[in-house]
């Protein structure tokens, strides 16, 4: 058998049976380098129920915050992972990595030469590629940094998300046009060469969870000296949760419906909020899973 012959019937073999070999790419997973650019890395969990092409597969992205506890979203989402038949992917986006120590690149999407969003839907090409499932659209939680990381991907890429939850961000883009990037979305398409879609938008479930006493500001007061100080800054309030609040009413005035949880006994502290981030996971993610056949019978007809 030629080695062209011997890979295409490894290609037409189960789906099963190809997975088997890789162990190391079920449950927790090791920490892969991003292809397409190592600078950047991932983890995943992967739930047994991939090796099966009958099963709906989804995909839930969980981004770090600038202490980069990566691995520990992976283990916290683990179980939701292996029970809602959902890989769980975890990006790494290191700090400094031009060199300058900056730990807040990733949360304002582009730092130098980097284009923090397109990093990550890579990300999720590549795992998708992996596992021969189709990520086109995925939930996506971030907390404090990655929470700045959420707001502002959601803004840029609604139609790939099924449900996005904003984390305890310690700034805010607010929906507003008559402020420049980032405090508002003037200027984004001359930024990121790609528009506002406010409809796109009203279509993503959203959530937005913050701890009942994160009060302190010791860590979010914007001064003139700051790397990415701007004004009107410190507009949107003086504690992430004055600024979640205010971030909800800017999008309610644009018709943008988004659920707040302000988590009681907890302070700035991620870990701490996963279970009700899981919880609205787990009801929209229902609801998704039901309207599916609809929607591919809906298809079916049109095409």
């Amino acid at each position: 058998m030629t080695a062209t012959s011997t890979s295409l019937s490894a290609s037409a073999a189960p789906l099963s049976q190809r997975l088997a070999t890789r162990y190391y790419d079920f449950g927790a997973t090791t920490v892969y380098a991003h292809a397409a650019d190592p600078r950047f890395a991932y983890t995943l969990y992967v739930p047994p129920s991939i090796a099966d092409a009958t099963r709906a597969i989804d995909l839930v992205v969980v981004v770090h915050g600038t202490g980069r506890q990566f691995v520990d979203y992976r283990n916290a989402f683990a179980e939701f992972g292996r029970w809602h038949d959902c890989v769980i992917l975890c990006p790494l986006f290191p700090a400094g990595v031009l060199g300058d120590g900056n730990r807040d690149g990733f949360k304002h999407l582009i730092e130098g030469d980097i284009r923090y969003d397109q990093v990550l839907l890579d990300m999720v090409a590549a795992v998708g590629q992996r596992y021969e499932r189709d990520f086109d659209q995925f939930a996506l939680f971030g907390y404090s940094g990655g929470g700045q990381f959420v707001n502002r991907f959601a803004y840029l890429h609604p139609e790939h998300l099924w449900a996005a939850t904003i984390g305890a961000p310690g700034s805010v883009t607010l929906l507003e046009d008559d402020r420049d990037w980032w405090v508002g979305v003037r200027g984004m398409q001359e930024r990121f060469g790609k528009a506002l879609d406010v409809e796109a938008l009203r279509r993503v479930p959203l959530q937005l969870v913050v701890g009942k006493f994160d009060t302190d500001t010791w860590e979010i007061t914007h001064t003139e000296a700051s790397r990415h100080y701007m004004p009107g800054a410190n507009d949107a309030g003086a504690t992430r949760r004055e600024r979640i609040e205010t971030l909800r009413q800017s999008l309610l005035q644009r018709g943008v419906q988004a659920r707040l949880d302000v988590v009681d006994n907890v302070s700035h502290a991620g870990l701490q909020c996963v279970r009700h981030v899981q919880d609205f996971f787990h009801e929209t993610l229902l609801a998704l899973r039901a309207r599916r056949p609809a929607m591919a019978a809906a298809a079916s007809t049109v095409a």
